[in-house]
């Protein structure tokens, strides 16, 4: 049946379709910003234009039907927005290529998750504390279908071995060397890295140490900058001039309530958090062994904040593509070290969201899918 046939109705649906597709090159090219809110009169009129054209006013005119061009805007806005909001619910995803391993690297049983087709772009995901790969759960069925995915445990965390400080030393030195040896184990020679938290250390260590090999970065409330260290700090510093002098500083940073904090606090969505993920933690936390383990990883934090400096430098130096999505109300990384890694990266895409420390947690869908359009303008 010819298009001028069709019921004005179904005609309408499909142009909504249409409309949508068009939105979205519109998108591309930078004419509106992605999830734009069209509150204002100069939004709707601009999103107007956009999903109607003169043709549809012509088919309208011609059609002798009893339905104005307004009313004919709004069903096509109505209808692509829709589309808009259906597309976004029905991300592709699947946790059909999923696995779960162990192998030995430097004496110690690293545990990891791998996802994806082995020969599409890899992306290795680099967990924070007192996190494990686990964080990455959600996001990974998003990104497999299109990417490789490596998860790993650092030694001490997850399920990964957690040899005793006298056995294996716990410093962000130490643990780079080892996830550094973990990839070159697994012949992954060339990947993008989402670093987030305890992430970036390791990381930009790697990073530094095999520069060749990185194709690109995401940052997910992953600091580099004095600017992102939030109020907390200020003692965590005191700790690390006499942790002997400081053990209230520890004791607060396992504690239960810490545990909760670093993923609910300042959160505008307390019910998009899972207790079980930080009661999960503290048990985690309580294992024998593990006040010392993570005492020397906080100690030795002092280290990151003194290469801050070097990161940056290789960074402007280098130019990587760049996606930093941040939780804007994390209190530990505060937003403005989102926004100083523009100073060192101009063409960087930065995104502040309404989410906490741990932003997965309640905006995995947000961050597949401007990591999904990041990945797609860098191939490779």
């Amino acid at each position: 049946m010819p298009a001028g046939g069709l019921n004005p109705f179904v005609r309408i649906s499909l142009l909504g379709q249409l409309a949508f597709r068009r939105y979205a090159e519109i998108l591309s090219l930078g004419r509106l910003q992605p999830r734009a809110k069209i509150s204002s009169l100069d939004d709707q009129q601009e999103m107007l234009d956009v999903f109607v054209s003169p043709e549809t006013e012509r088919y309208l005119l011609e059609s002798k039907r009893s339905i104005s061009v307004n009313r004919l805007s709004k069903y096509v806005l109505a209808t692509a927005l829709f589309a808009g909001t259906a597309q976004a619910a029905q991300l592709p995803s699947s946790n059909a290529t999923t696995t779960y391993h162990r192998v030995q690297v430097d004496g110690v049983g690293i545990f990891y998750r791998e996802a994806g087709p082995r020969d599409a772009p890899t992306i290795v995901l680099l967990h924070g504390f007192p996190s494990s790969s686990r964080e990455f759960d959600t996001l990974i069925p998003s990104l497999a279908t299109k990417y490789h995915l490596i998860a790993p445990d650092y030694p001490g965390f997850g399920l990964s071995d957690a040899p005793s400080p006298t056995a294996y030393t716990y410093t962000f030195d130490h643990l780079a060397q080892t996830m550094s040896d973990f990839l070159e184990k697994l012949k992954v020679t060339h990947y993008t890295m989402y670093l987030h938290d305890y992430g970036a250390p390791i990381g930009f260590r790697i990073i530094l140490a095999h520069p060749n090999q990185l194709h690109a970065l995401i940052i997910q409330n992953g600091n580099i900058y004095k600017a992102g260290l939030g109020a907390k700090w200020t003692k965590i510093a005191e700790y690390w001039a006499d942790p002997n002098a400081h053990p209230e500083v520890l004791n607060a940073f396992l504690s239960l309530e810490a545990t909760k904090e670093r993923h609910v606090a300042g959160t505008s969505h307390p019910d998009r958090y899972d207790p079980d993920t930080w009661i999960s933690e503290y048990a985690d936390l309580s294992r024998p062994g593990q006040r010392e383990i993570q005492g020397d990883l906080l100690y030795d934090y002092r280290t990151n904040v003194a290469s801050y400096s070097k990161w940056q430098t290789w960074l402007r130096e280098h130019q990587p593509p760049t996606l930093v999505v941040w939780g804007e109300h994390d209190p530990s990384f505060v937003a403005p070290g989102a926004e100083a890694f523009r100073g060192d990266l101009p063409n960087a895409e930065i995104h502040l969201l309404d989410a906490g420390h741990f932003a997965l947690d309640e905006q995995t869908d947000e961050i597949a899918d401007l990591i999904l359009q990041f990945m797609a303008k860098h191939p490779g």
